[in-house]
């Protein structure tokens, strides 16, 4: 193959479900959902016995150890179903009776979950002292120790059990503007002269090599999103104030600051962060895109550009064989362990790469629960892209089934560690690209690493700019759509820099992003997460042998501690403000790296 394919192959895998479900009308479906009521009703035995047997450890010891292990239990069931549901819906966005099947699940999880939002309020009646000493007098229920760390982190942010069970119950409710969102997009067709694209195939359409190509899918988009701008804006708007209620009784002075707690870190230290990738905006992106334009032959960039390949001959493609083979050879440099893990998503069916009509654009890997393997999910289009959007989440895959072994509370991992093992992963596979491409191919190579790091870094944190500027501007009133324009432009314009022109239309490119309504301030990870591998690159560029087991014991640790705890073993201390700088001059040198080869 010498070039991306337009049409998809037909035998690109399909996931198979039928781990969790055979389809809508299994009956496991209902019989999980009896044994999750059944295991939330024998917890919900022990509601005020915590605090009834607060003066006597070993009491409390084995009361938390019995009602955190059926929450669990419990969890595991609940989980099954809702990844099922989306898992299923995922793929067939075009679908009303998938989409209707996916509300009416997470109805029902929020009906069966709800009675159990006693447990967390319990569990912070109680001093930090109490509980320390039934840890110690109940040794079984030490393993729940970071569990119960996290829960108490939203202390003083708690609520009335009213009010709680409220939340809970208005959650399906809410859900419905993020499907709303997805449905648009999913029902969005761009005409880019003689084709009709859907979103995905779009986004793909932009790495072109021909540039009348780009400027079409460009223009097709624009035109697209801006017939749906008016009911992506209400959704954004909505979102956002529903969040904004839900932050002022809980006490949180700033629209990002749940997110932080949620990561266990400081806003300040995102602060740090935010200043220091926008300071760096001069020397990455703006120094990259002007060396781009004259690498192209031109003094500026139209926005389409910007992820471009640098000349006209079409790019190498790959075929999946071929992508599986370079990343699974990728992952084995880590050791034989990470490459069988990875390799068992292949053989065993547990990725949807192919792209169709009514599937969702974008990429992600869905742990499901413990007990249950991950999934992954891609749009393949034969790009380097792709391969490397494989690897980011397989790395996500091999780190959710190690994690599992501590089960499913304590495999969550807080995102300010949830990126590691996919940026790292990825991070593998490019130097395997790089090491293996003709020096004809280094170029375009170096100018797509550089760009996959700017998308990840400085854009995100452009992304992350451009949310607080919108929720600042919520909490005043309903923000218009085209005000939301004018601020996209506005940090979009200072991210990329002079070199990019950013054409009529751009401004309603905010609404194809899909994390600013499904997860707001969700985008930092991504940056936080690269910069950080990158500083774990570097330890491993110094001791590759010794680097793996520490590496392997951070990804089995899942949640288990706080970033800058599980950094410890590595040397490296995320609170000093000398960190972030490791990965932000490890991209710089690869800039100057490419300005070398013009």
């Amino acid at each position: 193959m010498n070039a991306p394919f337009k049409t998809p192959p037909a035998d690109l895998p399909l996931w198979d479900l039928s781990d969790l479900y055979t389809g809508k009308a299994d009956p496991r479906l209902a019989a999980d959902t009896d044994a999750a009521r059944a295991l939330v009703d024998q917890m919900n035995g022990l509601s005020g016995q915590l605090v009834a047997a607060r003066a006597e450890p070993a009491l409390l010891g084995e009361r938390l150890d019995r009602a955190i292990g059926l929450y669990e239990q419990a969890a595991d069931r609940l989980g099954a179903l809702g990844a099922y549901a989306f898992l299923e819906a995922s793929t067939r966005r075009d679908d009303a009776e998938s989409q209707a099947f996916e509300a009416d699940v997470r109805q029902t999880l929020t009906e069966v979950s709800t009675p159990t939002v006693w447990l967390t309020l319990e569990i912070n009646q109680l001093e930090d002292a109490e509980i320390e000493a039934a840890l110690d007098a109940h040794p079984a229920a030490a393993r729940w120790r970071p569990w119960l760390r996290r829960v108490r982190l939203m202390k003083p942010h708690e609520l009335s059990a009213e009010l709680e069970t409220f939340i809970a119950e208005q959650m399906p409710i809410s859900s419905q503007w993020p499907r709303l969102f997805d449905e648009t997009l999913a029902d969005l067709r761009i005409e880019a002269g003689r084709d009709t694209l859907t979103l995905s195939e779009a986004l793909n359409g932009l790495s072109d090599p021909k540039a009348a190509r780009r400027k079409a899918v460009a223009e097709g988009l624009t035109t697209a999103l801006k017939g749906e701008t008016r009911t992506l804006a209400l959704v954004l708007n909505t979102v956002a104030a529903e969040k904004a209620l839900e932050d002022r009784k809980r006490g949180f002075k700033r629209p990002a600051d749940s997110r932080h707690l949620a990561n266990e870190v400081d806003g300040e230290a995102v602060d740090a962060m935010v200043e220091a990738v926008t300071a760096a905006y001069p020397r990455l992106s703006h120094r990259y895109y002007a060396a781009k334009a004259r690498a192209m032959g031109q003094k500026t960039l139209n926005h389409w550009d910007r992820n471009a390949p640098l000349t006209t001959k079409a790019p190498r493609g790959f075929d999946w064989s071929e992508g599986r083979s370079i990343v699974l050879d990728s992952f084995s440099d880590l050791g034989p362990e990470f490459a069988e893990r990875a390799d068992t998503f292949f053989d065993r069916r547990w990725i949807d790469a192919r792209p169709r009509a009514g599937k969702q654009s974008g990429a992600y890997a869905h742990p499901v629960t413990a007990d249950r393997h991950p999934y992954v999910f891609l749009n393949w289009m034969g790009e380097r892209r792709d391969v490397l959007t494989l690897a980011h989440e397989l790395g996500h895959g091999v780190h959710q089934t190690l994690a599992a072994e501590a089960g499913s509370l304590l495999a969550d991992t807080p995102l300010t560690l949830a990126e590691t093992a996919s940026i790292f992963a990825e991070g593998l596979t490019f130097d395997r690209l790089l090491a293996t491409a003709p020096e004809s191919e280094r170029q375009g190579l170096l100018a797509g690493r550089i760009e996959d790091g700017l998308n990840t870094v400085v854009r995100q944190i452009a992304f992350h700019r451009f949310e607080t500027r919108f929720h600042d501007a919520r909490a005043k009133g309903e923000v218009g759509a085209g005000r939301i324009g004018e601020i996209w432009l506005e940090e979009m314009g200072a991210s990329l820099g002079p070199a990019v022109i950013l054409n009529d239309g751009y401004e309603h490119w905010w609404a194809y992003v899909s994390h600013f309504v499904h997860s707001p301030f969700y985008v930092y990870a991504y940056a936080f997460g690269d910069l950080l591998v990158a500083a774990l690159m570097e330890t491993r560029r110094k001791d590759p042998d010794g680097f793996t087991p520490l590496y392997r014991d951070l990804l089995a640790a899942g949640g288990a501690h706080p970033y800058d705890v599980a950094l410890q073993p590595f040397g490296l201390d995320p609170r000093d403000p000398a960190f972030w700088t490791i990965g932000l001059g490890r991209l710089e040198r690869l800039v100057e790296a490419f300005e070398e080869t013009l």
